[in-house]
């Protein structure tokens, strides 16, 4: 661009990206994006073109959970932007800053059906914390300012902006935009003292205290003040799934996962507790089972930075409206040390009494698989998940440590999230081991992003779980449907090893127990590209312990029924 040229749009959009800071944008072209990517081309930021948009927000997504960044989206127009609907939706659920950019038809074409047009804004309203559609090409610099600072700041999540042709190739002089005035859209921080002084009597008052903490936690980093609190008050720690990683799962007291699939111990604890404080979690449906049984006899603390959660699932004794670190470090001062002997002890006694476990014979147990890649991993590596039985497992046996390293589906358990997801958390952490666990059926949905991590010669490995089923739904089937199977055999899948050497991928394969260390350090240690390792586990294994969908804690079932159960009242 010459140097008093005015620049267009579409380059003005670029330059505004460069501003904010953004080192990748994810991405898959076409006609009504053109004048998009042709600014890309002289621009520092560098584009990884993927093989379907779908996988692209994946990949943003990953890439913000592990660096905490917003990551970035351009597609096309019609059905490139709405191939982005079911990544929106799983960043929305789970509160992940990305930001959408998608290409639209001219502006005197919009709602006249033209080529390749879709409602872009009006179809992904409910699945973004904000969307614009912008018909001046001044607005762009504004625009995309506030985009950023509405994906990240307070509860974050997607914002979409869409483009229509003519304005990117259009015109721009509008000058950058530094300043964001949005009235009506506070940021809370800290918490109201009276609030945080009556959580601190409660806390204070508890025998059996108890922390519950969510992914608000791993996205103020709030992790260390969570074990500070714990500690003084002598309180055990549990958490979500995608709570996994803010406080170290290793720790004396922590209990590991409550809920669905939670550790027995975990969940007998929350069920015992008298004092439950929620931090950065939204009491959903996996973790509350039967809401009116739910921690009857407990007083409730809940500490969220978004006020619209408070009594949505549960109605909390004290609600405290702000950020997790900084209301906790307030909280601190004012708890104190309490007689908690009996209760940990108690705690520990339910550890010794019901630990995760599995069957030693019968064949390659995915449970073994991924208690040895904890193992091999030592607990280092950034992995993210697919969503189903393996991931429940992968809950189950592979601790987080840190914060940020743990990536995983968890609103919306979104099949197809999981392999796209460490590709950019790869691109975002290159000094970081990344593992992506996923199954047979949801690497499907976007194996085609091995074409990317071949590209790019991503050193991510990923571990496939074969047992050739919908393993999850077919648990349910076993359970509650008399074992009536249906939609769930995955006769036809390929050979993976063949799949992943087709795209010029490393590729092992795990048949024996006594294969796994072996081949798993083998992929490890391999950092000159991207390495499949397939797991051919058993066809059917059942995920333990299991709190039935609209039972109570109470209801856990601990090892498989010997009896028919009935059908579940609750959503799957």
């Amino acid at each position: 661009m010459t140097e008093n040229r005015v620049p267009t749009g579409a380059e003005k959009l670029i330059q505004c990206l460069e501003r904010e800071g953004v080192e990748y944008i994810f991405g898959y072209s076409g006609g009504a994006a053109m004048p998009i990517f042709d600014a890309l081309v002289d621009s520092d930021i560098k584009l990884i073109l993927v093989r379907h948009e779908q996988g692209a927000v994946h990949m943003a997504d990953g890439y913000a959970r592990a660096t905490g960044k917003p990551g970035v989206v351009l597609v096309t127009s019609g059905p490139g932007a709405t191939n982005t609907v079911t990544g929106l939706l799983t960043s929305q659920m789970d509160s992940v800053p990305v930001i959408v950019l998608t290409g639209q038809t001219i502006s005197p074409m919009l709602g006249k059906d033209g080529f390749q047009e879709a409602d872009v804004t009006g179809i992904t309203y409910a699945v973004v914390k904000h969307s614009y559609l912008l018909k001046n090409g001044a607005d762009i610099p504004k625009a995309t300012r506030e985009a950023f600072h509405i994906a990240t700041t307070g509860r974050p999540g997607p914002v979409l902006i869409d483009l229509p042709k003519d304005v990117t190739q259009g015109p721009c002089e509008a000058a950058f935009v530094d300043d964001v005035d949005l009235p009506g859209y506070a940021v809370p921080t800290h918490g109201a003292p009276d609030a945080i002084a009556q959580a601190a009597d409660l806390l204070n008052a508890a025998q059996r205290p108890l922390l519950y903490v969510g992914h608000g936690t791993v996205i103020s980093n709030a992790g260390k003040a969570v074990v500070r609190l714990a500690e003084k008050l002598r309180a055990p720690i549990v958490n979500t799934l995608l709570g996994k990683g803010a406080a170290d799962e290793t720790h004396p007291l922590h209990l590991g996962m409550l809920g669905m699939h939670g550790t027995a111990y975990a969940n007998k604890a929350v069920d015992a507790c008298d004092c439950l404080m929620a931090i950065g979690a939204r009491w959903d449906d996996r973790i509350t089972g039967k809401l009116d049984e739910f921690c009857v006899n407990a007083t409730k603390i809940h500490i969220d930075i978004d006020p619209s959660e408070f009594g949505k699932m549960v109605t909390p004794d004290v609600a405290i409206t702000g950020d997790a670190r900084l209301v906790l470090e307030e909280l601190i001062p004012q708890v104190r040390s309490g007689n908690t002997d009996e209760w940990l002890s108690q705690c520990q006694a339910w550890r010794k009494r019901y630990p995760l476990k599995y069957a030693k014979q019968g064949g390659l147990r995915t449970q073994h698989v991924l208690d040895r890649l904890n193992a091999v991993t030592e607990g280092n590596a950034i992995i993210t998940t697919d969503v189903g039985q393996h991931q429940m497992w992968a809950a189950q046996f592979c601790l987080a440590t840190t914060n940020r390293h743990w990536i995983s589906s968890g609103g919306a358990g979104t099949m197809g999230f999981g392999f796209p997801a460490a590709l950019g958390a790869q691109l975002g952490c290159s000094d970081k081991k990344v593992w992506a666990v996923v199954g047979d059926g949801g690497f499907q949905m976007t194996q085609m992003e091995l074409a990317t991590a071949a590209i790019h010669s991503l050193p991510t490995k990923c571990l496939i779980i074969n047992n050739n089923f919908l393993g999850m739904v077919r648990q349910w089937q076993e359970l509650f449907f008399e074992n009536r199977l249906s939609g769930v055999d995955l006769v036809g899948n390929p050979d993976f090893v063949k799949l992943a050497q087709a795209y010029g991928i490393k590729a092992l394969r795990i048949r024996r127990p006594s294969d796994v260390d072996r081949i798993l350090a083998e992929a490890h240690a391999y950092d000159e590209g991207p390495c499949i390792v397939v797991a051919e586990v058993v066809k059917e294994d059942n995920v333990f312990p299991m709190i039935p969908a609209g039972a109570p804690l109470s209801g856990m079932i601990i090892e498989k029924p010997k009896e028919q159960m009935a059908k579940p009242t609750g959503s799957t």
